[in-house]
């Protein structure tokens, strides 16, 4: 009987060359060829759904235009439910927040993928307590959005965000520590843009006066000095579009997809893209 060429299952056996798994079973992947064309790129989504399904477009996306034809991503997704991670956030939990990514983040390892992005901004506060618990790379949304800011030459960009990512101290640290001097908001205006977050974009609401309260914001920052804006929430560019702004807009969704596309399909061949 010919066997399934993709995986076979098996039970888990006691031999010491076997990987443990705590479900009991393991998938044995038979590579075809020397070598695997694509990684699998595990996401933590549903933090909203709404932009984990433009990380799902866009990863996809970009697969298609630099493999040809019908070519799309080996990809996993998790979705938590963002009811009981928002209730963690407002309670300020976030040491059991970052045990129930964690949690996430292992199944996705276990499950094979070769890394792991948390697809939101916000949880990015506990990303380092996530990657502990992995031995895949966690790619991590403000590094990447940093090498852009660098490649741009952009130093001091406004950032649109929830109000746990303005008003903690894990992005502007971690940008400052990477040379980026980031500026926020006002509190009134951090305020309307954490509201327009959560009670819209959150639930699929793109509003004009919404964008025009966000022009406004960003027509303040220009007066202070802003030299770019990083759409700092993965769901801001469903309102905002970073090619239509009046300084260069910096989308975090599609900054960070493209970061595990780079992964997944290898050094050689994003170097190959960039040269064409």
């Amino acid at each position: 009987m010919t066997q399934n060429p993709i995986t076979n299952l098996k039970r888990e056996t006691n031999n010491a060359n076997t990987p443990r798994r705590d479900c009991g079973i393991i998938f044995e992947v038979q590579k075809h060829g020397e070598h695997e064309e694509m990684e699998t790129i595990g996401l933590i989504g549903g933090m909203s759904f709404e932009s984990s399904a433009i990380y799902y477009r866009v990863v996809n996306e970009m697969v298609r235009d630099r493999k040809g034809g019908l070519a799309s991503a080996e990809l996993i997704l998790h979705s938590v439910n963002f009811e009981e991670i928002v209730a963690l956030q407002k309670a300020g939990d976030w040491d059991m927040a970052a045990r129930r990514l964690a949690d996430v983040a292992l199944r996705l390892q276990i499950a094979g993928a070769g890394c792991i992005l948390i697809c939101t901004n916000t949880m990015h506060l506990i990303a380092d307590k996530v990657a502990e618990k992995i031995s895949v790379p966690l790619i991590h949304i403000i590094d990447e959005t940093a090498k852009s800011l660098h490649a741009a030459g952009r130093k001091r960009p406004l950032l649109l965000a929830t109000r746990y990512t303005m008003e903690h101290g894990f992005y502007s640290d971690r940008m400052k520590s990477l040379g980026i001097d980031i500026m926020v908001p006002d509190a009134g205006d951090r305020t309307t843009v954490h509201d327009i977050i959560f009670n819209e974009l959150c639930a699929g609401k793109v509003l004009d006066s919404s964008r025009d309260k966000l022009m406004a914001v960003i027509a303040h920052a220009i007066d202070n000095g802003a030299d770019s804006i990083i759409l700092g929430c993965t769901e801001i560019c469903l309102i905002l579009d970073p090619d239509h702004l009046p300084l260069p807009g910096f989308d975090t969704t599609a900054i960070h997809a493209r970061a595990a596309v780079d992964f997944a399909l290898g050094a050689d061949e994003t170097a190959e893209e960039e040269a064409a």
